[in-house]
């Protein structure tokens, strides 16, 4: 039986993480969002989105349900109208792990006993909870952020400092501070959401959602996984060109001219950022790609293999299984 290659580099990682299967089946971690008057769309979608994304490519992680105050449709900062799948009460506390409180720019910094009652019983409970763009001051007037940092959006946090005064608050996007989650923003929603779900499940998860919501920014990031290193400019413009050129793939000598190297130079470069020869990441590239094709759209196998650049399909099989361990034509059908 021949021994399946191995990617190299940031490529193993980005390959691996949609190979791998935990070992042990995860728990189910019940989310529940609750959606003020004027909540920010924005930052309650980021926040959802990642949870969403974690159960595409590992189904069953989470469960989320939405609450409002009350019975009815809520009316986010966009205009547009939601309706919760309930009402947060008791029993809706009982039922889950992390409850997230969405406000926003327009939302009446106003708890009631109600609210506040129900989140310290949610505190009692052992619920982690969250608060997006002016969440964090519900939490504060509940009593329930004494002693924790936290991030607010920049136009409440006097109002929050002089609420909850036992709390730190910070300038910073979002804040995770043990059984309390805090962002300012959309963004500090996403990276809050995706740090915690890092505490819960492997890197090669966080890494695939960041991968599929934040494809630019995971990008280059981590190129050697066990060290923190980054591309430099020039291989950076090489790796986008090959990127560029998946169907009719680039040879070397013209990619050392658009990067203004020599060839000795550039396999250099590559060999000491990316830990390869610039012929195999380029392959790395082309047969990811056409696993992401075979996988995510309903294109033919020869349509698949032209559009990565493989001279033939008996060569395209030969590569893929080579990698995989199993011919394109095996390859799981995500789209239906």
């Amino acid at each position: 039986m021949t021994e399946r290659r191995q990617f190299s580099g940031g490529m193993k990682g980005k390959n691996l993480r949609y190979l791998n299967e935990p070992s042990q089946p995860a728990r189910m971690t019940r989310t529940g969002f609750l959606l003020l008057e004027h909540f920010s769309l924005p930052a309650f979608t980021q926040a959802l989105d990642t949870i969403v994304t974690a159960n595409l490519l590992r189904p069953g992680l989470f469960s989320s349900r939405t609450f409002g105050l009350h019975d009815g449709e809520v009316i986010s900062d966009l205009g547009l109208v939601i309706r919760p799948d309930g009402r947060i009460d008791t029993s809706a506390i009982h039922d889950l792990d992390l409850l997230v409180i969405c406000g926003g720019y327009r939302t009446e910094l106003n708890a009631g006993d109600e609210l506040n009652h129900l989140l310290r019983l949610a505190a009692d409970h052992g619920v982690i909870l969250a608060g997006l763009w002016n969440g964090a001051w519900f939490l504060g007037s509940a009593g329930v952020l004494d002693g924790y940092r936290c991030a607010i959006h920049p136009e409440h946090r006097p109002a929050l400092a002089e609420i909850s005064k036992a709390t730190h608050v910070t300038s910073e996007p979002y804040v995770i501070d043990r059984d309390r989650l805090t962002a300012s923003s959309p963004s500090g929603a996403f990276h809050m959401a995706l740090d915690w779900i890092k505490g819960l499940h492997d890197k090669a998860l966080v890494e695939g959602i960041e991968d599929i919501l934040a494809f630019e920014e995971s990008r280059y990031r981590r190129i050697k996984p066990t060290e923190n290193v980054c591309v430099s400019a020039p291989l950076r413009e090489v790796v986008k060109l090959m990127d560029a050129n998946l169907e009719e793939p680039l040879e070397l000598e013209q990619l050392a001219i658009y990067a203004g190297r020599s060839r000795r130079q550039l396999e250099r470069l590559f060999k000491e950022q990316l830990g390869t020869t610039p012929q195999r990441y380029y392959m790395e590239l082309r047969i990811t790609e056409a696993r992401r094709l075979l996988q995510h759209t309903e294109l033919s196998q020869v349509d698949v293999l032209v559009a990565c650049g493989f001279v033939s399909p008996s060569h395209f099989s030969k590569c893929y299984s080579a990698y995989f361990g199993y011919r394109p034509s095996k390859e799981k059908r995500l789209v239906k």
